[in-house]
């Protein structure tokens, strides 16, 4: 590329800042109609590769491995990471135009952003295991992991209560249902999970299935989550679409 060739730098604001447009336009059915179907094939995938491996399916390329929703470090820990990232930068989006805006509940919003990146994280490093090992019951408290991560959620819940006041109805109805489905299955499914595990261990059908329904209802939980956020961040954006660009005026047409 010539240096005549260079395209020129955008245009800078009255206050000395760069502005830049950025748009995704998608239809709110068309975003529903694709989280759902990844809801269904990662469980359907999930639920053939626990069968298979009750089975001693004979997989010489892994895949019970790669599609098992109680493996770690494959194809539904990146989906679900995805997601969770996904709604993290959604939440920075909205963060962004409420601070700008100067409303109200400005750091519940940055707070939201910030739980949703360590989550994201978390769902690939799986540091919250190691917290296990602070932890030594048996039973439905054998990942002891839990017992903080429900003090957390009760005192989160807690400081958001006038948050979620404040918002639209529709909204922060859409958001705790998201919430509560999602907490279900990452925390409320560990304790039937860690009874059966130190009973018979993870070495069985059972295991899988109550793992498989916890991952669903995780990945349900958080995309639910995401559609909400988006279609939010699209409401006070505006939703409006680019109109075309037309070299020359149309006519009207003649009946």
């Amino acid at each position: 590329m010539t240096r005549d060739s260079l395209p020129e730098a955008p245009a800078p604001t009255s206050q000395g800042r760069t502005r830049f447009d950025i748009r995704l336009v998608i239809e709110s059915e068309t975003l529903r109609r694709l989280l759902i179907g990844g809801i269904v094939l990662i469980t359907l995938a999930g639920l053939g590769a626990e069968i298979f491996d009750h089975l001693e399916f004979d997989d010489p390329y892994y895949l019970i491995a790669f599609f098992g929703l109680s493996y770690e470090e494959n194809l539904p820990t990146w989906y679900t990471s995805i997601l969770l990232f996904s709604s993290a930068v959604t939440l920075t989006f909205i963060s962004i135009l409420v601070r700008q805006r100067q409303e109200p509940y400005r750091v519940h919003w940055w707070g939201l952003a910030f739980v949703f990146y360590l989550i994201s994280l978390d769902e690939i490093a799986q540091y919250h295991e190691e917290i296990s090992n602070f932890f030594d019951y048996d039973g439905v408290l054998y990942f002891g992991w839990v017992i903080p991560a429900t003090i957390f959620v009760a005192i989160f819940a807690l400081s958001y209560l006038r948050f979620l006041l404040h918002l639209p109805r529709p909204l922060a109805t859409r958001m705790t249902l998201a919430g509560a489905i999602y907490v279900t299955g990452a925390l409320a499914m560990e304790l039937p999970l860690g009874y059966w595990t130190d009973l018979e261990g993870k070495e069985n059908l059972t295991y899988g299935l109550i793992d498989l329904v916890e991952e669903s209802l995780e990945i349900v939980g958080v995309s639910l989550f995401l559609h909400t956020l988006l279609s939010h961040l699209a409401a006070i954006t505006g939703g409006e679409q680019p109109a075309p660009e037309t070299s020359e005026p149309s006519e009207p047409v003649q009946s």
